[in-house]
This record gives structure tokens, sequence and C-alpha cells, in this order.
């Protein structure tokens, strides 16, 4: 019975190192409005040429991105694949870097550490 505590907790953890800090949230809210920037650009705005606004979404991705690119390729999925394919690896990417930034600054902070209990007043 302990066993679904323990998952709960690891998943309570693993959120609030993606979403719970000023780092990851910064970078979810750029990555959010590049999207919005590029999905106006797509729908509402006439180019002679294709756009590259699409671009802006990769790099901020990057270098996450280009590893399920790589897998994908291996699976048999080629870069230019299936649209469902482009989009999950995105999503989860900017995902694993959040986390990633989370982790960093708990790092940074010091919150990694185990700290010893100590009774008030000493």
């Amino acid at each position: 019975m302990d066993k679904p505590v323990r998952n709960t907790q690891h998943l309570r953890t693993l959120a609030r190192l993606t979403f719970g800090n000023a780092a990851s949230l910064t970078y979810l809210g750029v990555v959010l409005a590049t999207a919005v920037f590029v999905a106006v650009d797509t729908l509402f705005v006439a180019h002679e040429d294709a756009s590259f606004a699409g671009v802006w979404l990769f790099l901020l991705a990057a270098p996450t991105v280009f590893v399920f690119f790589a897998a994908g390729s291996v699976w048999g999925t080629d870069t230019a694949g299936p649209a469902w394919f482009l989009y999950l690896a995105l999503v989860v990417s900017v995902l694993v870097q959040a986390l990633a930034l989370g982790w960093f600054v708990r790092l940074v902070r010091g919150g990694g550490r185990s700290r010893t209990a100590r009774p008030q007043g000493v």
C-alpha cells in the first residue's frame, strides 16, 4: 500500500519541478507565446514564400527535439514524417526541458540535499 503513495509523491515532485518554479514557467511562457505567434503567422498571414516562423519553436525545443528526431529515424519515421510525431516530439521535448530547468534550479538552491531536523530555538 506504500507504493501508490510513493508513486503519487514522485508525480507531484515531477510536476513541481516542471511547473512550479519561475525558470520553468518563464520557459514555458516563451514557448507558448512563440506557438501562438507561429499559429497566427501560419493561419492569418499570406506569404509569397514559405514562412520560417515554425523554426523558432524547434530552436526553443533544441537539443532534445533532435534526440527525438534521431530516435524516430531509428524507428523508421523520417524527420519530415507524420505531423503527429513532430508535434509529440515538440511537446515532450519542451516538457523535458522545463523539468530539467526545474531540477537545475533546485540543484542550485540546494534543495536536492537532505536536511537534518533541528529543534526550534536552537
